[in-house]
């Protein structure tokens, strides 16, 4: 008899907190549409802070409390393990988000004996993509394959736009990307492409600028980085 009744409390205090968790579900829902009417949570889950909710608005962190009350933006740290949480999580994000841009989708440059493996949001204009391109030997030689993904950073009604389509459209696309980069830019061509697809991903991810550095872990890398920096970098990754 006292085995059932056990049984009976453990199963009703389990029950309610399954409900609680629900409640503060629809709580922290309520608090983000007061504040923002438009927003569209893209994720929500409980933080590793104790009566915190981590939600996803618009590729951006926030964290709200479990009665709704609290909202804050920012960075949520693991004091002990000085760990920056927040940015473990967008890296998962990102890993998880390339995983719709497959092998076909992108521009390979693959190392002979790769370790390494990035993706690179690329512009054909810009000088630090021209830099970090002229450098590809190294990069490979190195042992880090570079996987490219357009990113035409005038935006999808511009003529980087249209010059990234004619690229992709190439029957040589390492060779009409090389080109383009050295100011050659190929015959306008018109084809069926990834290219606003990954536009659109880059956005959603966090990239603003080009070259973005994407690298196995899902770490963002800002800016070029030389050949023996980023093996260094990419080597030290837990």
């Amino acid at each position: 008899m006292m085995t059932r009744v056990i049984l009976a409390m453990v199963l009703a205090t389990s029950g309610a907190a399954c409900w609680a968790g629900a409640a503060d579900e629809d709580q922290v829902r309520k608090a983000i549409a007061r504040l923002a009417p438009d927003a569209v949570i893209e994720s929500l889950q409980p933080a590793p802070m104790p009566g915190v909710y981590q939600a996803v608005v618009g590729g951006n962190d926030v964290y709200v409390s479990a009665d709704g009350k609290y909202l804050m933006s920012g960075v949520l740290w693991d004091v002990d393990d000085r760990r920056n949480l927040t940015e473990t999580a967008r890296s998962l994000r990102r890993q998880q988000a390339l995983t719709a841009i497959g092998p076909e989708q992108r521009i390979v440059f693959a190392a002979a004996k790769p370790r390494h493996t990035v993706t690179v949001f690329t512009d054909l204009d810009c000088g630090y993509c021209r830099k970090l391109h002229e450098q590809m030997a190294d990069y490979n030689a190195a042992g880090i394959s570079v996987e490219y993904l357009l990113f035409p950073r005038g935006g999808l009604d511009s003529p980087s736009y249209d010059n990234a389509v004619s690229v992709w459209c190439a029957d040589d696309q390492q060779q009409a990307l090389t080109l383009a980069k050295q100011g050659q830019l190929p015959p306008p061509k018109i084809c069926p492409n990834p290219i606003r697809a990954e536009f659109q991903l880059g956005q959603r991810i966090g990239v603003g600028s080009t070259p973005t550095i994407v690298t196995e872990s899902g770490a963002l890398l800002l800016g070029y980085v030389p050949p023996d920096q980023l093996l260094a970098q990419l080597e030290a990754a837990p």
